[in-house]
This record gives structure tokens, sequence and C-alpha cells, in this order.
């Protein structure tokens, strides 16, 4: 099997999993994380088809699931069959009926063809060594002019090195993945440098693109 990532080989140890992807840590994310923005600048309402790929317990899934209402579709990815299995007793304990859970190849997010508005990776992508074949996935994922909402954080001692050392240091900027969106045929429609700070660090800066698949 490729690699379609290596996030969950390191993201999902409990060291790093702290104030981001536990339920016992969702009420301190709501605080730093812009849920809000993400959505209005994805164009998530009702009735909006969604991926969240690394999706890990729910976090950012659950969020998708209430916005998106009963006529929406949220396609939940994660290649740990565990934390998809705790993804299903958060939902089943929410009643929330509109997401599929998928267990994801490391190279591939098994998303259906032509079927989304908007497909959202976020702190993960730094950790995706096949990103060239995932961009090509979630662009055959998305419906015309479907967005793709990649949200990572750049640590500061980092800011200035190459991609390898970035990604070495679980971080990545946004230069590099804005030409990889190019290249994957997107085009740029939103590019915001500074989202707040990741876990209220402040060597951790979120920054945020949204790119239109091209038609």
């Amino acid at each position: 099997m490729k690699l379609f990532n290596k996030f969950l080989v390191l993201c999902f140890l409990p060291i790093i999993g702290h104030a981001q992807y536990t339920q016992n840590d969702w009420k301190e994310r709501d605080t730093w994380m812009p849920i809000e923005t993400l959505f209005e600048l994805a164009n998530i309402k009702e009735g909006s088809q969604v991926a969240d790929i690394g999706c890990h317990e729910g976090y950012l899934s659950i969020h998708l699931a209430n916005n998106v209402g009963a006529n929406g579709r949220v396609y939940a990815v994660d290649v740990r069959e565990d934390r998809l299995d705790r993804l299903k007793e958060h939902l089943e304990s929410r009643n929330l009926n509109n997401v599929a859970v998928i267990v994801g190849d490391y190279d591939n997010p098994k998303l259906p063809n032509e079927t989304l508005d908007v497909v959202f990776i976020v702190d993960t992508y730094h950790e995706m060594t096949d990103y060239k074949v995932i961009l090509n996935h979630v662009y055959k994922a998305l419906k015309p002019n479907g967005k793709l909402v990649i949200l990572e954080k750049l640590k500061s001692r980092v800011k200035n090195a190459t991609r390898r050392e970035q990604t070495n240091a679980h971080t990545l900027g946004p230069k590099y993945v804005k030409q990889e969106m190019k290249d994957a045929n997107f085009s740029i429609v939103k590019q915001i440098n500074d989202l707040g700070h990741w876990q209220n660090d402040e060597d951790k800066i979120m920054w945020l693109l949204v790119a239109k698949k091209s038609n």
C-alpha cells in the first residue's frame, strides 16, 4: 500500500493528540479554532456535500454535520479504524445520521467522484507523502467549481526552511502548498496567512488556502 500520508503514523500518537483530536479536548479547541471563518470562506450551508480528510475522532466532521443539516452529507475519512470507531460513537450519541465514515487508504481517501462541494484538509496535509496523488483524488471528487480548503500551522522556527525541513518538524508553509494546488489544476481564491495560533501557541501560526476546481 502506498503512503496516502504519514499523518496517522504520527499525528494520532497520544502525545500529539493533546488539545487536537480527542473529544475531551474539543471544548478547548473551540476557543482557538476559527470554525465560523472556515465555514464562511467555504460557503458551508444547509445541504452542502463536504469531506473531512484526516478526520480523527470527528471534531470538524461533527461541526460540519450540524451545519449542513439532514439534507447535507459529510464524508469523514481516516485510515485509523479505531479513531473512526470513536467517531461513530460520537455520531450515535448526538443522533447525527448525515455522516459517511470512510476508511481511506494512505494514498486514496475513497471519495465519490464529482459529488462534493467542499473538501477540508486540516492539520493533515503536512504529513501527506503522496500529496500529488491525493490532490488528484480530491480534484476528481469535487463538483465543477468545488472548493478545497487547506488549513495548516507554520512553526516560526522553520518559517524559512525547505519543504522537507518543515514537514520533518510536522508543519508546512503556504508557499509550498499554494504551488502544489496550482500544479494540481486548482485556482487559488483566498489566502489568509494568520488565522491565530494553533493550541494558543504563539510559535504556531495558522494559515489557510481556499482553492477552486478549475474546469
